[in-house]
């Protein structure tokens, strides 16, 4: 997988080249046809490179701060996602007050022409760039006829509405996390690196992995979820597990305890053995089990509870198989 961090980094000589371009972020089922589209060209052309160029941060951020949208996938991740997509490369270009002062055809000069030596761009019909957003397909159509590139814009369709990242951050939002993964192709992913808690789920029978809700990034409704649990990057000294344990997560602050900080917490089923301080771990989230956080006036029923988030995460995840036991 070949990234780059802008415009610097892509050898004089790059391309020629086929070049889709959004923000694509969390890479949705639009997205990859996109990608789908920019492939199949490409190969039409002589077996070209797709390069993906996103943007980082979300323009929005520099923009209007305070519209800027949650992020439903970080840069590095998208750009696993661009390449798992059909990309051989990509361009994540830093965005700020300068970038967004280019003109449209700045933008194609700069970015498409002199760097990408591009032959076909193919994005989303809506797509929209340069300053004050005032370029659009109509715009690199005419550019292209000129500067000898192509140009297709795609409509991003879906079952019931179009596929986008504002609809899929609504879901989010809502803690349907089953949509989203019909949206994405594949199920909801917060990465964070795990921190020391309040041990309170030690305490209780049930160690979780938590890491903090970020501010900024796209979180699940506060409620109980079933999902899975896969360390990325494990910390010094701590083993490197490689598959992912079925787990059941909450998101909130713990209400019981007059919790403050919202937090991913997760109980991987059945183990008390994991020492995952430190570690970068992924939490994909596979369906709601129950809705916002409970203060419960006792620890006896919130044991309860537990046990049941519990056994319904087992028999949503693993068919109700406890590890070793082979019930």
């Amino acid at each position: 997988m070949r990234v780059w961090h802008g415009l610097d980094e892509v050898g004089p000589d790059y391309g020629p080249s086929v070049v889709t371009i959004g923000n694509f972020d969390g890479v949705h089922r639009g997205h990859q046809e996109v990608l789908a589209h920019a492939r199949a060209r490409a190969e039409q052309l002589g077996g070209l490179p797709v390069v993906a160029l996103t943007f980082n941060p979300h323009p929005m951020a520099v923009l209007r701060p305070d519209k800027a949208p949650a992020t439903i996938s970080e840069p590095e991740e998208r750009a696993q996602l661009l390449c798992d997509a059909g990309a051989d490369a990509v361009l994540i270009l830093p965005f700020d007050k300068e970038t967004s002062n280019w003109s449209p055809q700045e933008f194609i000069d700069r970015v498409l022409v002199g760097t990408l030596h591009v032959k076909a761009v193919v994005v989303g019909e809506n797509f929209r760039f340069g300053h004050k957003a005032a370029g659009h397909v109509d715009t690199l159509v005419e550019a292209g006829a000129a500067a000898g590139f192509e140009v297709e814009g795609l409509a991003l369709r879906g079952e019931d509405q179009p596929w986008s990242s504002t609809y899929i951050r609504e879901l989010i939002a809502a803690g349907d996390v089953e949509q989203v993964a019909a949206a994405l192709g594949r199920p909801l992913r917060v990465v964070g690196t795990v921190i020391e808690g309040d041990k309170r789920g030690r305490e209780l029978g049930y160690p979780t992995a938590n890491i903090p809700a970020e501010s900024g990034s796209a979180i699940p409704l506060d409620g109980v979820y079933a999902g899975w649990l896969r360390v990325l990057e494990p910390a010094p000294g701590t083993p490197a597990y490689g598959e992912a344990f079925p787990a059941a997560i909450s998101v909130g602050s713990n209400p019981t305890f007059d919790g403050i900080d919202r937090r991913v917490e997760s109980y991987v089923l059945d183990r008390d053995d994991l020492e995952l301080y430190g570690s970068r771990v992924a939490v994909d989230f596979v369906a709601r089990l129950r809705g916002s956080q409970i203060r419960f006036d006792t620890i006896e029923a919130l044991l309860v509870q537990m046990k049941t988030d519990v056994d319904q995460a087992r028999q949503l995840l693993t068919g109700g198989t406890t590890p070793g036991t082979g019930d």
